[in-house]
């Protein structure tokens, strides 16, 4: 009986490890690998599942569209091409004739420009190993901010500049527009070592277009006399605007950008173009 037992007991021991070794030949073993790491907190040792670290290594599919924002900052200076002789400008400027020149608008240093885009979406048009190519649109927000050396005040009714009789500590200009850009960014590998991704680097140029609408226009003088004197008024500044641009840079190192206004700010016969350069905080 005991002899019986043991027999039948053996067998399904058997049975047992027949069906474990079959169902281990059915699923193949994960390989493992082990990894050594050296840093200042000691030495450590780490099994990698083989599967795992191929995922991990492997490269991720980049989007075609990207959503990102912009920032410039910078110095303002105007390019004026107004004919002084002109009906049109003597009877605009109430100022005396020996003023009426490119002088009379002599801007400080302090004069600023900045552009905020809060939106942009970039579509990839390129992408090889040591190129890239990006075109760009969205919504965004361009401010000029003039700072006059002469005491010119810009009056409503009538819509003139005068010079005035007193003396300011500041006297400036404030103009805003609502624009919509398009860009064409290139960025170009400079070194391709792909032990060290990290070191990469991209150098970054493009040009743009945008097209705006003024939604604020006015005046901000500082005076003895009056204290501070605030006034929105269109002023004779144009409407709408087109300026092109182009940058040049390093990627997530330090990025320039000049600007320039291709249709004059006024729509009478005062005939400037504001012209501005400085940095790209943030892009594409």
């Amino acid at each position: 009986m005991k002899h019986t037992i043991c027999i039948t007991t053996a067998l399904l021991l058997l049975l047992i490890a027949g069906a474990a070794h079959a169902q281990d030949a059915e699923t193949p073993k994960k390989k493992k690998s082990h990894e050594v790491s050296i840093s200042n907190r000691g030495i450590f040792f780490k099994t990698i599942d083989s599967a795992r670290k191929a995922a991990d290594t492997q490269p991720k599919k980049e989007k075609s569209f990207t959503s990102t924002m912009m920032l410039d900052l910078g110095l303002i200076n105007m390019q004026d091409n107004t004919d002084y002789t002109s009906a049109s400008v003597r009877s605009y400027l109430n100022v005396p004739a020996a003023q009426q020149n490119k002088s009379l608008f002599d801007l400080k240093t302090k004069s600023v420009y900045a552009n905020y885009y809060p939106w942009l979406e970039s579509f990839k048009a390129l992408k090889t190993h040591g190129q890239k190519i990006y075109i760009t649109s969205g919504i965004g927000f361009q401010f000029y901010n003039l700072r006059y050396e002469n005491n010119i005040t810009y009056t409503r009714n009538p819509s003139t500049i005068i010079m005035d009789t007193l003396k300011f500590s500041k006297n400036k200009i404030g103009l805003d527009y609502l624009n919509v850009p398009l860009m064409l960014t290139f960025k170009t590998r400079l070194n391709a070592n792909p032990d060290h991704p990290h070191r990469e680097k991209w150098l970054v140029y493009g040009v743009g277009v945008t097209e705006g609408y003024r939604i604020a226009s006015w005046s901000k003088q500082i005076s003895g006399e009056l204290g501070k004197v605030k006034l929105h008024s269109p002023f004779n500044f144009a409407d709408f605007n087109t300026c092109v641009s182009a940058e040049i840079g390093l990627e997530d190192y330090v990025r320039f950008f000049a600007s320039y206004q291709v249709t004059s700010l006024y729509n009478n016969g005062i005939d400037q173009h504001p012209v501005a350069i400085g940095l790209r905080i943030s892009g594409i």
